[in-house]
């Protein structure tokens, strides 16, 4: 069959009536559709350029007690499923009880997907041993993030003891060991001192809208009948911002103390709310509570957009 061809008027003319088909097409068919956040969204910690899922699984309940009571298969089921419904950020310390539990745990899991965030408690003789230790013992090259634990104490960063332990993350760092360096600090003292410091890449943060367990003036602030101011964190989390600071949030459940399915919406959606936070971690000890932060984080972050 032969195709006719066009003169110049006819070519004009088709041209005349694609270009006005366009300009009435309605701009939203036109317009890339914008991403919609969710829950295990891959996001940057900050400056350091690190990818970590915007939810993060803690395994720090009670020290750790509340994820061994399950026992150790139960407890890698949980870290799998965690992982299968696209949670990448596992979050871990020395001091808790898990931790020699970790390493196996991960070891069916393709390493480069996942970002581990470790802990070092107080000063130890050996740092640089140390942070050796939890390479081996989580049967990995390297952390992703590794913090100081623990930090109740004003003026931290110019201390002896703590000036020794940040060069030993620096050193660990320059061996490829750590990708980044941070702290979790417990008062609101100590906070302020990480935020004026230019050592801490990442921070760990108590936050949530009831003021449970917040930092404050007091050190740890473990009583759960005590509510504290959230401004003074909400300061601090706003310098941190300002500066890119990686910033994850902990204690968004009030240390497992909120446990009506209101409160656990209402510091959800506040921790969503929060352009601050890279991330936020949940100490999970089933399955259910995986799927039902996911599914309130989706609902928050789509009601946000």
């Amino acid at each position: 069959m032969k195709h006719r061809s066009l003169n110049r008027r006819q070519f004009l003319q088709r041209t005349a009536i694609a270009a006005t088909a366009v300009s009435l097409t309605p701009r939203a068919w036109c317009a890339e559709t914008p991403a919609k956040r969710t829950a295990v969204d891959q996001v940057t910690l900050g400056k350091t350029g690190i990818k970590l899922s915007r939810l993060g699984m803690g395994t720090g309940s009670n020290n750790g007690h509340g994820q061994t009571a399950l026992g150790k298969e139960e407890f890698n089921g949980l870290v799998h499923y965690a992982y299968d419904q696209g949670i990448t950020y596992f979050d871990c310390a020395k001091a808790y009880a898990t931790f020699d539990w970790i390493g196996d745990a991960i070891k069916p899991l393709p390493r480069e997907k996942l970002f581990i965030q470790s802990k070092v408690l107080g000063s130890p003789d050996d740092v640089l041993a140390t942070i050796d230790g939890h390479r081996k013992t989580l049967n990995t090259d390297y952390i992703d993030s590794l913090l100081i634990h623990l930090m109740t104490q004003p003026g931290w960063t110019e201390t002896d003891t703590y000036k020794r332990v940040m060069d030993a993350f620096n050193e660990a760092a320059d061996k490829k060991w750590i990708r980044a360096r941070g702290v979790s600090c417990h008062s609101l003292p100590a906070l302020r001192t990480a935020v004026s410091s230019n050592w801490a890449q990442v921070h760990l943060v108590r936050v949530n809208p009831q003021g449970k367990h917040m930092d404050d003036e007091d050190t740890l602030s473990w009583d759960e009948n005590v509510t504290h101011k959230i401004e003074p964190v909400i300061e601090q989390l706003k310098k941190m911002r300002a500066q890119d600071r990686g910033v994850i949030g902990m204690k968004i459940l009030g240390n497992g103390e909120f446990k009506t399915p209101e409160d656990r919406e209402k510091s959800i959606r506040y921790a969503m709310s929060r352009p601050e936070l890279n991330a936020i971690v949940i100490g999970f000890q089933a399955r259910a509570e995986i799927d039902e932060a996911i599914k309130r984080m989706n609902s928050a972050l789509a009601e946000a957009a």
